[in-house]
């Protein structure tokens, strides 16, 4: 096993192991921490890739902007210590099902697919290339998946402000 595929590997585990106490622990707050480790992997692995641009802003708007978001809101309510209702059992169930299901749903598609190597056509993916396609409108250029990013900062901003101002039923 090479260094880089050990690399691949860790940072998997790190995603995946991550991700999946993201989305299983009753803690809110620690749910949010296994988030912010998920997605700095993810970083990680573009880092990896030696796309820098593309894991910087990934760091930036995800790590940097929704994740912290996300922890601001649950310490403007009060909620970091409490714990999450159970689940339901049929919720669980049907929870697993459907991921098993979309597992197999990208087996089956990557499976088809016959991911032919195309050696002529080379990656420019230098900062300035990258500027001046995303502030392009051209078919090739990335103005509204950019405005589109800045559209979900502010509706996080704003689901965090929801969240921080709703009042307790005790308190009516």
């Amino acid at each position: 096993m090479s260094a880089s595929q050990f690399i691949f590997y860790l940072l998997s585990v790190l995603i995946l192991g991550a991700g999946l106490l993201s989305v299983t622990t009753r803690k809110i707050f620690r749910s949010a921490i296994w988030l912010l480790f998920s997605l700095i992997g993810i970083a990680g692995l573009f880092f990896w890739m030696k796309m820098n641009f593309i894991a910087a802003v990934q760091i930036i708007v995800y790590v940097g902007g929704i994740v912290v978001l996300i922890i601001f809101s649950i310490f403007l309510t009060q909620q970091a210590g409490n714990e999450m209702a159970k689940p339901i059992r049929i919720r669980q169930f049907f929870s697993v099902l459907s991921v098993l299901l979309g597992f197999a749903f990208i087996y089956f598609l990557i499976a088809q697919h016959p991911f032919k190597q195309n050696s002529s056509n080379t990656l420019d993916a230098s900062v300035s290339n990258i500027g001046t396609q995303m502030m392009s409108t051209t078919a090739y250029g990335y103005v509204l998946p950019f405005e589109v990013v800045s559209i979900l900062l502010l509706a996080a901003m704003i689901g965090c402000i929801v969240i921080a101002l709703k009042i307790n039923p005790a308190e009516k």
